[in-house]
């Protein structure tokens, strides 16, 4: 049997001998759970129960209170009693199942209503009419008719039966504790005798073989191919890694003796290699074992076409340090243009930048002036908002003059008929004789006093009329000045206009040399980077030149076949690069757009 087979059912054994344990344990706690659930039960019927008496004594007592002393409060505390009655007896009727619990509650339920009807609801409504002594005196007549033991009886039977309910409740939650608790030791104890056993043929069957396996295992490792292996007729997986052992021991052997050819082609090889590590490429090997005859056509062909390789390194060399002294002469002459331009182009945009600050502060100014100007518009709309008022005062006042002139006028016609009044009373006096000599006094008086009057009257006409004169004209006057100044708002509104155009078209050409500015600027950084790639290149030609010597010398250290140094002395056929000067040019610019350098395009230099 394989060792997964073993390891399955013994790991099966202790799973169902545990999944038996875990049942009966398991049917224990529902057993425990049911019991528990049922207690409970019967603790809220028998809990309610007594509240529905409570409540009801309290009913009695309150309403005895009452009839005794009048006072609403025992009556308030009845009124909360009865509430708790009534909602105590739904929410009891709702938890009874059993037919005659139900009967013993309808019947205290029915008994309470009576009581209620016959004596608490009548009496307490006759003492709140005003005859609390016949009531009291009809309570003292009643006897044990007003009682409420019949109430009491049902909800105390009801009591004791949810009593006994809990007290069998309470025996069969101890039986299934201790049905548990008895489950639990005995499935303990034979979880642990079937995992010994099963561990003891585990150990007899798997582990003593494991353990001679790996001894075996670590004889072979520590060079000893003389094991001997037991378990290699075994049909499980114990025996699969025995005659692995078996192999990796025939193996071992084998491998003894190809270690001694390879030590012997190694050695020959070593030889080989020292003669290339002292530089000499002429070295060939000889004599090795027929196994490694291939490495050695190999490494001799291998040698051959180093040494030719070398002697046409040597003469690219040569050429390299030709053309890369050409090419290194050329960039440098390349950078220094490039540093010319970039100079060039430096400048060019510092006085863009002046032009266009120069025309950026035109623009605020000529937004300063416009401001300026729609300020003057607005003092000026304001001077001809007044000038318009003042118009209408003069208006007024012109008016008003007219109105003082009628009414001097009218008092000028008064004071004349009081004049001719007091002359007839004069002479009416004067006939009267020494009768009227006080009458024409007084007509005297009178008559003086109408010609001051009349007097008066004519002299504030006159300046009425002269201030009507000036009033007229001051009019003409303030409507000249709206006029002027109707004119000279609609001359600030087309300076105002003008000086926006002038504003817009600053800023506009502010932007354009802007965009200018940053097309030169660009043009600058390019230059500039086109500089630093030129005097990369120059270094880097100027490096190659260095290497290329070193090179040729540690070249010149090989000892290679004669045919190959002879090739490599050969003249060269490269013709050197001729460094071009380039007319200087002024460029367009050309539209802005981001620049990618390349930074590791030299990184190799």
């Amino acid at each position: 049997m394989k060792i997964p087979r073993k390891l399955g059912l013994s790991f099966l054994t202790i799973n169902a001998s545990a999944a038996v344990v875990m049942l009966v344990f398991l049917a224990s706690i529902l057993m425990i759970a049911r019991t528990t659930e049922r207690n409970n039960h019967s603790q809220d019927v028998y809990a309610k129960a007594l509240t529905l008496e409570t409540a009801i004594l309290r009913q009695n007592s309150q309403f005895r209170g009452f009839l005794v002393t009048g006072d609403l409060s025992y009556l308030k505390s009845y009124e909360e009693a009865r509430v708790e009655f009534d909602a105590t007896a739904v929410e009891l009727g709702a938890l009874i199942t059993v037919a005659s619990e139900q009967a013993q509650l309808a019947e205290a339920r029915r008994e309470t209503l009576a009581w209620r009807r016959n004596w608490s609801d009548r009496l307490i409504a006759q003492v709140k009419a005003g005859d609390r002594d016949g009531a009291q005196e009809e309570v003292r007549g009643a006897g044990q008719k007003v009682l409420v033991s019949k109430i009491a009886l049902p909800l105390r039977a009801l009591r004791a039966t949810e009593t006994d309910a809990m007290a069998a409740h309470a025996e069969d939650q101890a039986s299934a504790i201790r049905m548990a608790l008895i489950a639990l030791a005995v499935g303990g104890i034979a979880l642990i005798a079937i995992a010994v056993t099963l561990a003891r043929v585990l150990s007899r069957q798997i582990a003593r073989p494991i353990t001679t396996l790996t001894q075996a295992m670590a004889d072979l490792a520590n060079g000893r191919h003389d094991i001997d292996v037991d378990a290699a007729g075994r049909t499980d997986e114990l025996g699969d890694m025995a005659r692995a052992v078996l192999v990796f021991r025939d193996t071992a052997t084998a491998k003894l003796a190809d270690d001694r050819d390879r030590e012997a082609a190694m050695t020959a090889i070593g030889g080989g290699l020292r003669s290339l590590s002292q530089a000499d490429l002429t070295a060939r090997l000889a004599d090795v074992p027929a196994a490694f005859r291939a490495l050695s056509d190999d490494f001799n062909l291998a040698t051959a076409s180093l040494s030719q390789v070398l002697g046409d390194v040597r003469g690219s060399v040569d050429s390299i340090k030709l053309n890369s002294g050409e090419i290194a002469q050329a960039a440098t002459d390349l950078a220094e243009r490039t540093e010319r331009e970039a100079a060039a182009l430096q400048e060019s945009s510092s006085a863009l930048d002046e032009v266009t600050r120069s025309i950026r502060e035109g623009a605020v100014a000529a937004i300063d002036a416009s401001g300026a100007m729609a300020d003057t518009r607005g003092e000026a709309e304001r001077g001809d908002a007044v000038v318009r008022q003042a118009i209408a005062a003069m208006h007024g006042i012109e008016q008003a003059s007219d109105e003082i002139a009628q009414i001097i006028t009218l008092i000028d016609g008064i004071a004349f008929q009081t004049n001719l009044l007091a002359l007839n009373a004069g002479i009416e006096a004067a006939r009267a004789g020494e009768a009227g000599k006080g009458f024409a006094v007084v007509a005297s008086e009178v008559r003086a006093l109408a010609q001051r009057s009349a007097d008066a009257a004519t002299e504030v006409k006159a300046k009425v009329k002269a201030a009507s004169t000036h009033v007229g004209a001051g009019v003409e006057l303030v409507q000249q000045t709206g006029e002027a100044l109707a004119k000279i708002i609609e001359r600030v509104a087309g300076v105002g206009i003008s000086i926006d155009a002038i504003a817009r078209q600053s800023d506009h050409q502010a932007t354009s040399l802007g965009q200018i500015n940053v097309a030169i600027a660009e043009m600058d950084a390019m230059t500039q980077q086109n500089a630093a790639m030129v005097e990369q290149t120059s270094a880097a030609s100027r490096q190659l030149v260095e290497e290329a010597e070193a090179l040729a010398v540690s070249v010149a250290a090989f000892a290679i076949d004669a045919p190959a140094a002879a090739a490599s002395r050969g003249p060269s056929n490269v013709t050197p690069l001729q460094p071009k000067r380039s007319p200087r040019r002024w460029l367009t610019p050309p539209e802005p757009a981001p620049l990618k350098v390349a930074n590791d395009d030299w990184d190799a230099f």
